[in-house]
């Protein structure tokens, strides 16, 4: 089977925005969620400096478009894709 092809450009920070909030998340769950570094913020919960650079208007930084895709798939946002878990194939 040849590799699955998700044809996603990279997010605007406003877009990577709102597919959080629609996936429920605040920032700190997005970015455990993708393997992003958490720090404790001046108030002091956790915070993640490189989503919130992600999610700027004003940062150059954006996200990968295949990242993401899979930040679109693990929340169930893709538009064209799921992800489901295999079932083994008979006689394996």
């Amino acid at each position: 089977m040849p590799p699955l092809q998700l044809d996603m450009p990279a997010p605007s920070g406003q877009q990577l925005k709102a597919a959080r909030l629609a996936a429920g998340l605040n920032q700190a769950q997005a970015a455990t969620l993708m393997g992003y570094a958490l720090q404790s913020g001046s108030r002091g919960g956790l915070q993640s400096r490189t989503w919130q650079a992600l999610e700027s208007p004003t940062d150059e930084r954006n996200m990968q478009g295949p990242v993401f895709a899979m930040f679109l798939l693990l929340t169930g946002q893709h538009p064209t894709h799921r992800l489901a878990p295999q079932t083994p194939e008979s006689g394996d």
